[in-house]
């Protein structure tokens, strides 16, 4: 299923007709993939939130699935509450979800950042939680039978919409999310999750990691994403064991994202592959503060630094194989990174006081600003 987005609604995002007959002719519709707009919330969604997200035109949701959370001791089992909670009320408003799984306990490593391939141990913990993910929620998932009879007197949801894509890990090409950062240790993670994952759904897709696009960080903490992905692309059979590649393209200003993306696209082109680029994080802050952090940019410029990205990342969609792009985020949160604070389109807190970047956004989208 393809999303049509008239003329109308990319125009301010075309080039300019140069003559007066070109400009008398309208521009031909351009054809986005199902589930191109995306979001990557910080909080807890609610009905209500997912209800403005799905009539802003936001097509799919991008959650944390927090290893260390769901499975806190070795013996305990897996407690997936949260998790139940937003599948299903993103479900119930016809949303899929993209799960981004990360985060190792306690009880296999001393620090959460920490890949889980040291051991045996590791790796047999590993696929077992993944595996159980994909039974809970994959393709005829005890998920879905649970909420086909309704669960703790919510109605049945109508439709289910498994998960069928799995995203392994999160920024492993930077100490904050991963430490050490090392390609190698990262590519058997993915050889890893990409068994684990077809042995219970032979269709599912295992997706690379989103990769934080230039680290000023360097050695066992850092590595720039084109470099990183370049080194993952020479394990020898690698390639078959992924379905997508991801950036995550932070950047001062639109001109250094399109720098981060073309020079990663690049890398794609350049090993002969043929996947689907995923964007699942964008973003910048609304905070007039540059010096505070180079995302900064203040209300106004959040708004022109959105309508930069969005203008480059459609137009050249089909060239770049973008499968999806999901803004960061939803609502600011302080205190979770340095600019989580004002990269939301809403305030923190309860009401919908939305951002001058969240109207730009649903016009972009086709949507609408209050459902």
């Amino acid at each position: 299923m393809k999303r049509l987005l008239t003329a109308v609604l990319l125009l301010p995002f075309l080039l300019a007709a140069t003559d007066a007959t070109a400009a008398s002719t309208p521009p031909a519709p351009v054809t986005l993939p199902s589930g191109f707009f995306g979001i990557s919330p910080q909080t807890t969604l609610t009905p209500e939130e997912v209800r403005y997200m799905k009539d802003g035109g936001v097509e799919i949701v991008r959650w944390p699935m927090v290893w260390s959370e769901i499975q806190p001791t070795a013996h305990g089992g897996y407690d997936w509450s949260s998790m139940d909670q937003v599948v299903a009320v993103a479900a119930r408003f016809g949303l899929p979800v993209l799960p981004v799984i990360t985060s190792t306990p306690r009880w296999l490593a001393r620090k959460s950042t920490t890949v889980p391939v040291n051991d045996a141990r590791q790796e047999t913990a590993w696929t077992a939680f993944l595996q159980a993910a994909v039974r809970r929620y994959g393709p005829g998932g005890e998920f879905w039978a649970e909420q086909s009879q309704g669960v703790d007197y919510q109605p049945a949801i109508p439709i289910s919409i498994p998960i069928g894509a799995w995203q392994i890990w999160n920024e492993p090409n930077f100490f904050y999310s991963t430490y050490p950062v090392s390609p190698g240790r990262y590519a058997k993670l993915v050889e890893i999750s990409s068994e684990a994952i077809k042995e219970v759904d032979p269709q599912g897709k295992t997706i690379l990691a989103g990769l934080f696009g230039r680290p000023n960080a360097r050695g066992a903490r850092g590595m720039s994403a084109t470099r990183f992905l370049s080194d993952l692309y020479r394990v020898p059979g690698l390639k078959s064991d992924f379905a997508g590649v991801d950036l995550h393209p932070y950047a001062v200003d639109t001109t250094e994202l399109e720098e981060l993306v073309e020079e990663f696209h690049e890398v794609i082109v350049r090993n002969h592959d043929r996947v689907p680029l995923y964007i699942t994080e964008i973003g910048w802050g609304s905070r007039n503060d540059f010096s505070h952090d180079a995302f900064e940019q203040g209300i106004e410029g959040q708004v022109r630094e959105l309508r930069g990205a969005y203008r480059y990342l459609i137009a050249n969609q089909r060239r770049l194989d973008l499968q999806q792009v999901d803004w960061f985020s939803w609502r600011d949160v302080r205190g979770a990174c340095n600019f989580c604070s004002s990269v939301g389109f809403f305030p923190e807190g309860p009401a919908f006081h939305p951002k001058p970047a969240w109207r730009a956004f649903v016009r972009i989208t086709g949507g609408r600003v209050r459902p």
